[in-house]
């Protein structure tokens, strides 16, 4: 099994290891484009993998800073407490780069960039441009999604 995230289509697609379609969802990645280095806001490309799946089992809306559950759950009204945040909902798939010097270690690392692909809210427009960097979905969508990966599942990001 692997997923395929397309920028040029702002989808992402799981795969069974014969590449049947298992699932599409929307998804948004950075506004600032595609590209590797650390402090871009942009969604890196190339072969990656879910390193850690954080935040089974919470609440729908259940919001997170640092990887950690506030005790938050995301409304309007929090969401007009806190304007500026980069809200990050409901699970958290943490993605690690596979390619030394393009998307892990040193000044490209994907893990240490903290890119994820994680819920948002709800009236988030999805398949545009939008996140800080990494692939917001829906929260029903990454609910689905995290249900059906492992730690270990190959994330391949481009922009085809």
């Amino acid at each position: 099994m692997h997923i395929n995230i397309s920028i040029a289509t702002q989808t992402l697609t799981l795969l069974n290891d014969d590449g049947e379609l298992l699932a599409q969802f929307p998804v948004s990645t950075a506004a600032n484009g595609v590209g590797c280095e650390k402090d871009s806001g942009c969604t890196p490309l190339g072969a990656h993998v879910i390193r850690a799946k954080i935040g089974e089992g919470v609440a729908p809306n259940t919001v997170f800073v640092g990887r950690r559950a506030t005790g938050e759950i995301w409304s309007p009204e929090l969401m007009a407490e806190y304007p500026h945040r980069d809200w990050i909902l409901t699970r958290i798939l943490w993605l690690s780069g596979k390619e030394v010097g393009k998307n892990r270690l040193g000044n490209v690392d994907t893990m240490q960039r903290y890119i994820y692909i994680h819920g948002t809210p709800d009236s988030t427009d999805m398949n545009v441009i939008g996140s800080h960097g990494c692939v917001r979905m829906r929260n029903a969508d990454m609910i689905a999604l995290f249900d059906m990966v492992a730690v270990g599942t190959t994330v391949y990001i481009d922009n085809d």
